[in-house]
């Protein structure tokens, strides 16, 4: 039996190794002047710590079954895949009420109401992104 723990720490390890040394190549700089590569390594040592703590954990609790589930890991692509697709052609309100409303469907109960909620307040974020930090997203 595979322990699902200790591969999503070894997954998380992987991911902030990969970040964290390709952070590397850009100058770090100093905390009260910082550079490009800093932001990306403090973030990517934060998740090297966290995966550690949760290999090491893997091996102090009961072993977890790792059960691959082919639709719902479907489901969550498509809705992604979809989601960019959306946005790019259509705009991003709509492409988040489709994520929403097709990811869910990987769950073990569906609410209509709750994606409801869940959509706006996604949709709420961005605008906050958009309008209050300037950043550049196609909304509507």
């Amino acid at each position: 039996m595979t322990n699902r723990n200790l591969l999503r720490g070894l997954f998380l390890v992987a991911i902030a190794l990969a970040f964290g040394l390709g952070s590397l190549k850009y100058p770090t700089g100093k905390f009260e002047r910082a550079g490009p590569g800093l932001f990306p390594l403090l973030v990517s040592s934060l998740l090297l710590l966290l995966g550690v703590v949760t290999v090491v954990r893997a091996f102090l609790v009961e072993r977890a079954p790792l059960n691959f589930n082919v639709r719902n890991i479907a489901l969550i692509l498509g809705s992604l895949c979809g989601f960019a697709l959306i946005s790019e052609y259509v705009n991003m309100i709509a492409g988040i009420v489709f994520m929403v409303f097709v990811a869910t469907f990987a769950g073990t109960s569906y609410s209509v109401v709750r994606n409801i909620k869940i959509a706006l307040g996604l949709i709420a974020m961005s605008l906050f992104f958009q309008k209050v930090l300037g950043v550049q997203l196609p909304l509507y």
